[in-house]
């Protein structure tokens, strides 16, 4: 038993920092199957991705008490980002079941987090950055989702003004990174290169949730503001699919079919673009985007169940090298 113990403490301190981005895709597909009426599977999608949260804050607690060096280390990682931007998609889906105060603590929680890891975060980026260059705009959006779904649930103005200058701000974060991005990531990437259509989609999310804010409160801005926003999000959204194209004509043209971690991080987008273009047809009334929307649902929960299939294969791998080869094991993306 203590082996037992032995070995599965030593295969969890080899996981990377981008095994974040599992929490944030198992919590965007329930988001997208509540989205659809499957409220069941919707709740079993959240009971994986809290329970995940949950084992991965514990770890990131453990590690700031026990070993600083370390915990900077890791926090230096883009990868590090998907700690708020996991914290905020499993706080959209607490806000969309109803349960605030829930949903209120995860935003406090992620508001938190994210000036502290955006500085580290930023003080080492580069030129020619593979995708998690993007999560600096993806954890941002996270805020402005949450924020304005709240905002949309509690009749609370302030939430969503201060959303929707994190929205703006993702965007110009977005141009950013975009300006790193090594495009050459688009045919070579083992899976997180998709962040760069994801967090154009989590955006067109946020100005979704935004609208809809400003259609269940009261006045929140002017028509102008409103109009520019209404159009603003449309394009990203529009920009969004067009990578989502892109990136699957990529893969169906080089094939890259072994398990890496970082594939977690092609199912995040997939399941925000899916989840943002149902949202964008109910707030800007485009109904013909939602059966898009729900084709696209489908296919996240497809992936999903395929990397999930991968990820327990290399964790059973792992483990079995750990107990019987006494070596160091191989959590590293492969």
């Amino acid at each position: 038993m203590t082996l037992h113990i032995h070995v599965l403490r030593a295969w969890w301190a080899g996981r990377p920092p981008a095994a974040g981005a599992a929490v944030m895709a198992t919590g965007i597909v329930s988001v997208g199957l509540q989205l659809l009426g499957h409220e069941g599977l919707s709740v079993a999608a959240l009971v994986l991705a809290c329970a995940a949260w949950t084992a991965l804050a514990a770890d990131f607690g453990v590690v700031l008490v026990r070993d600083r060096a370390k915990w900077v280390t890791q926090a230096g990682s883009p990868g590090a980002l998907t700690a708020v931007a996991a914290t905020t998609v499993v706080g959209t889906r607490f806000a969309l079941l109803g349960a605030t105060p829930v949903a209120a603590a995860l935003l406090a929680v992620a508001v938190l987090l994210w000036p502290v890891l955006l500085v580290l975060v930023a003080r080492g980026l580069g030129p020619r950055m593979p995708g998690a260059v993007f999560l600096g705009c993806v954890a941002t959006e996270g805020l402005a989702v949450l924020g304005a779904t709240l905002s949309a649930t509690t009749s609370t103005a302030w939430l969503a003004h201060a959303a929707l200058v994190l929205f703006w701000l993702g965007l110009v974060l977005y141009a950013g990174a975009l300006f790193r991005f090594d495009p050459r990531e688009v045919a070579r990437g083992a899976g997180d290169q998709w962040v760069a259509g994801g967090a154009l989609a989590i955006s067109a999310l946020a100005g979704a949730k935004l609208l809809t804010a400003a259609q269940a409160g009261p006045r929140l801005w002017n028509n102008l503001a409103e109009t520019v926003l209404r159009y603003t999000t449309v394009a990203v959204l529009a920009l969004a699919l067009a990578w989502y194209a892109v990136l699957l004509i990529s893969e169906v043209v080089r094939p890259r079919f072994r398990y890496d971690v970082r594939r977690w991080s092609t199912v995040f987008p997939l399941g925000m673009t899916a989840a943002a273009t149902l949202s964008v047809a109910t707030a800007v009334s485009v109904p013909w985007l939602a059966h898009l929307g729900r084709a696209l649902v489908w296919v996240a929960v497809a992936v999903w169940l395929t990397v999930a299939a991968g990820a327990v294969a290399a964790a059973r791998n792992d483990l079995r090298s750990l107990s019987f080869g006494g070596g160091t094991g191989s959590t590293a993306p492969r």
